[in-house]
């Protein structure tokens, strides 16, 4: 076993770094106060190459590894959580769905575009009745000659109300359950009959728009169909087993800036004529959020080694997510702490943290169903 990173990796790691210190950390505050999309830095990232780092060169992607990426979003989620939902929707959910379903022609025409980030991508699974089963939804689409008709309603989509493509799923046989789901390429400015009905006032994760969908009549090209009919389901698993990789990055970026803010603090506020840094107590909680940060970043380089090997990867991927998206929270809850009464101000950024922490419990598979899916693996 190898720790060290490569060349590469550190590279990236560098890189980023710096343009998240340089141009997203300074203006995270304002995005979680305003709640807007920043479609500035987002287009930044993009001429950097981070809103396509792990496509093939040849669909204007970077080419890197799932590490590599792991790390970039890591650095970006360190910045602003929202920012990192941004990305992971927009690669790990809408582009991977592409790049692992769609045809050469899907790829050349889609995919392109959103790995060079000209284009930002969504994933549109949820529905208001239908979260952690999936296969509950209502959206119908219906074969009709050369087009399919769809009609319903999404929600809880991360990027929605900004995507220009969005990953849907519907149901094209009422009747065959989980088989009966297929996946489709919309283009929100194309399509007639796609509606935002609204994006959400959420505690957290702010500047990624979360956007309720409606589709009335909507008639989509037969030809944007991903794969076969039926097997939307399928396809949905396994983009969302590579998608818990990156929220574990998101969990480890979040949780990794909450440790910096409270050794910064630390070392400055003084209490009985010394830095606080020097009580033990105050140690021995930067000690164990340090332990946990280190943890989940090596669960999350664990899922991320077997899916580059091909390997099954999705117990792995299941517990990186679930570790660090607990210990996300509990690091920031830990900061707050040990900021004392300012740290439950909007002056410091550590209840920033802790807010963006909470959504990794929740999005892309909860606590719950990812001990559901540890446990059967464990028994199977």
């Amino acid at each position: 076993m190898d720790f060290s990173l490569s060349a590469e990796q550190r590279q990236i790691r560098e890189m980023v770094a710096e343009f998240v210190d340089r141009e997203i950390a300074p203006r995270a505050a304002e995005i979680d106060r305003t709640d807007e999309f920043p479609a500035e830095l987002v287009a930044e990232m993009g001429e950097l190459g981070l809103m396509g780092m792990p496509f093939p060169e040849e669909y204007g992607g970077a080419g890197l590894d799932y590490h590599a990426y792991a790390i970039g979003l890591e650095e970006i989620s360190r910045g602003s959580g929202g920012l990192g939902t941004v990305v992971a929707a927009h690669i790990s959910l809408a582009g991977n769905m592409l790049a692992d379903f769609g045809t050469e022609s899907q790829k050349e025409t889609y995919l392109t575009p959103l790995a060079r980030g000209v284009d930002v991508g969504a994933f549109a699974l949820s529905e208001p009745g239908a979260g952690s089963d999936v296969p509950a939804m209502e959206t119908r689409a219906e074969r009709d000659g050369d087009e399919y008709v769809v009609d319903g309603n999404k929600l809880w989509i991360s990027n929605g109300s900004v995507a220009d493509t969005v990953i849907l799923f519907a149901k094209t046989d009422p009747e065959a359950g989980n088989r009966g789901i297929s996946s489709f390429v919309v283009r929100p400015g194309e399509d007639e009959g796609f509606h935002v009905e609204g994006t959400e006032d959420k505690l957290g994760d702010k500047g990624c728009p979360t956007a309720e969908l409606r589709f009335s009549e909507m008639r989509i090209p037969a030809d944007r169909r991903l794969g076969e009919e039926g097997r939307g389901f399928v396809h949905a698993l396994k983009t969302l087993n590579g998608g818990r990789i990156t929220i574990a990055a998101r969990g480890v970026g979040i949780a990794r800036a909450a440790l910096e803010e409270a050794v910064e603090y630390a070392g400055d506020r003084e209490q009985f004529d010394r830095p606080i840094g020097e009580i033990q107590t105050i140690q021995h909680k930067l000690a164990d959020m340090d332990t946990k940060v280190q943890a989940a970043r090596m669960l999350m380089h664990r899922a991320a080694d077997l899916k580059i090997r091909g390997e099954d990867f999705r117990k792995e991927a299941a517990q990186a997510k679930l570790y660090a998206s607990e210990i996300s929270r509990e690091v920031a809850n830990e900061g707050i702490q040990i900021h004392g009464g300012y740290g439950y101000t909007t002056d410091f950024p550590v209840e920033r943290m802790y807010r963006d922490a909470k959504l990794n419990e929740i999005y892309e598979g909860t606590s719950e169903i990812l001990r559901n899916t540890i446990g059967q693996s464990l028994l199977d």
